[in-house]
C-alpha cells in the first residue's frame, strides 16, 4: 500500500479528486450491511439475472455522468455559465448521455446548470453538497435546491432530488473531523465509534428525506456508499455510489443483487476510477495515496503509470454489468476535473492520473493554476460516447 501524502490538500481538491470517497473502500461493513450474510429476495438471486418479460425494458434507462458546479481553487477554475453551457452541449451531443447529475453547493449555480441541462433534453439528478457546516445550513441549502428542482418539475422537465451524498464524510459530527479529509484520515484511522455513527447518520438522513420531500414532489433519493445502512423506505430510488472491483461479471451482480431487495429502481449514482494502470482495485480510495500534495507543484507518488485505456477498460466492463441487470440509471463520476490538469510532457506531474475525470484538463501554462485551459476526451469519453450511442438506438 502506498503511503498517504495529501497532507496539503485542499477541500476543493479533495471534492474535486476525490468527489464521493466510496465509503464501502474505508468502512468495509461497518455501517450495518455484511455482504457474506445478506438475507432476503436478493439472497436468492444473486449472481442470476432474471430474463425481462415480452416488452419489458431491457438495459439501463439513463445513463450519464456526474457534474460538479463548485467555487473552484482558483479563479480559472471556477465555475461559469459559458463553460457550463459548452459542457452540457458536449454531455448530450458528444458524450451522447441522456442523464446527469448535477452536485454541488451554490444554489445559483446548481440552478443555473439543471436548467441548462434540462433544457437540452438531459434527465437531471439534483443533488446539493454542502458540506463542513452546521446541520441547519445543509438542510437549509437542500431546501432551497429542492424548490428549484420542484419548479423545474412542474415545468415539465425530467428531474431527480438527490438529498446529499455520503453523510458520513461531509456532515460534520457523525464522525470526527473538522472537514471531508480529516473525517476520512479518522475512519482510516478507526479513530470513531461505529454504534453512534450508524445512529447518527440514520438520523441525519432521516431529517434530510424530511426536508426534500416538504418542498420536492418528484423521485427523491440519497447518495449513498455501498455498505451503508440505509432506511430506503424513506426515499423513491435506491441510489448507490459503487467504486467495486471484480474479476467477473458475476461477482459484480452478487455484489449488486442485495440492493434490489428493496423493490425500488436502483440507481449507480457513482462509479468510475482513476486514470493509471490499476486504478479499478483502487476504487473510491485511488485519489488517496496517488499525489504527494505536500510538494509545490504536487506530484504523483512513485509507481503511478498513466492508462487511459485502464478507465475506459474498466468502465466499459461495469455498465455491462449494469446494462445485464436493468438497473434505472448509472452516473459515471465525473466528467470534469480542472484542479487536476494534465501533463503529456511532463508525466510525474501529470494530476490527471489520479482524477476520475473522463475529459483531461489541459492548461496553456501548465505550472499556474490561473492559466486559461480547456479540455480534451480521453479514451473513457469516447468508449462511453459510442457504448451510449449503441445504446441509445437499441431503445
Amino acid at each position: 500500500m502506498r503511503t498517504a501524502r495529501h497532507g496539503g490538500i485542499s477541500r476543493a481538491r479533495f471534492l474535486t479528486g476525490a468527489g464521493a470517497v466510496g465509503a464501502v473502500a474505508v468502512t468495509g461493513g461497518l455501517l450495518g450491511t455484511d455482504r457474506a450474510g445478506a438475507t432476503g429476495p436478493a439472497q436468492a438471486t444473486a449472481g442470476a439475472q432474471a430474463p425481462a418479460a415480452p416488452g419489458e425494458r431491457r438495459g439501463l434507462a439513463q445513463r450519464g455522468v456526474c457534474y460538479e458546479v463548485g467555487d473552484g481553487e482558483s479563479h480559472a477554475t471556477r465555475w461559469t455559465a459559458a463553460r457550463m453551457r459548452h459542457d452540457m452541449r458536449a454531455i448530450r451531443q458528444d458524450l451522447h448521455a441522456n442523464a446527469v447529475s448535477v452536485f454541488g453547493d451554490g444554489v445559483e449555480r446548481l440552478a443555473a446548470t439543471a436548467d441548462e441541462a434540462a433544457e437540452r433534453g438531459l434527465r437531471v439528478w439534483l443533488q446539493p453538497r454542502l458540506g463542513d457546516v452546521p446541520e441547519r445550513d445543509i438542510l437549509d441549502h437542500l431546501a432551497e435546491t429542492g424548490r428549484h428542482a420542484e419548479r423545474l418539475r412542474e415545468q415539465g422537465a425530467d428531474v431527480h432530488l438527490s438529498v446529499g451524498c455520503e453523510f458520513v464524510l461531509f456532515v460534520p459530527g457523525i464522525v470526527p473531523g473538522a472537514n471531508a479529509v480529516e473525517r476520512v484520515e479518522n475512519i482510516l484511522k478507526g479513530n470513531f465509534d461505529p454504534e453512534k455513527m450508524a445512529k447518527k447518520l440514520r438520523a441525519f438522513i432521516g431529517k434530510a428525506a424530511k426536508t426534500g420531500r416538504s418542498v420536492f414532489h418528484g423521485p427523491l433519493t440519497y447518495g449513498a456508499a455501498h455498505d451503508e445502512d440505509v432506511d430506503w423506505t424513506l426515499f423513491d430510488i435506491v441510489s448507490v455510489n459503487y467504486y467495486g472491483y471484480h474479476k467477473t461479471k458475476a461477482a459484480y451482480v452478487k455484489e449488486l443483487s442485495p440492493h434490489l431487495r428493496w423493490g425500488k429502481p436502483v440507481a449507480i449514482t457513482e462509479c468510475g476510477c482513476c486514470t493509471y494502470a490499476g486504478a479499478p482495485q483502487d476504487g473510491g480510495m485511488g485519489w488517496h495515496d496517488s499525489v504527494d500534495y505536500t510538494k509545490d507543484p504536487p506530484e504523483l507518488a512513485p509507481g503511478i503509470k498513466r492508462s487511459e485505456r485502464t478507465q475506459a477498460a474498466y468502465l466499459l466492463d461495469v455498465f455491462d454489468v449494469f446494462e445485464s441487470m436493468n438497473l434505472y440509471a448509472a452516473l459515471v463520476y465525473n466528467f470534469v476535473s480542472p484542479e487536476s490538469p494534465h501533463r503529456a510532457d511532463a508525466p510525474r506531474y501529470d494530476i490527471d492520473a489520479a482524477s476520475y475525470s473522463l475529459v483531461k484538463t489541459i492548461r496553456e501554462r501548465p505550472e499556474d493554476p490561473e492559466s486559461p485551459w480547456h479540455w480534451e476526451p480521453k479514451e473513457s469519453f469516447d468508449a462511453l460516447s459510442r457504448h451510449f450511442e449503441r445504446a441509445a438506438r437499441r431503445g
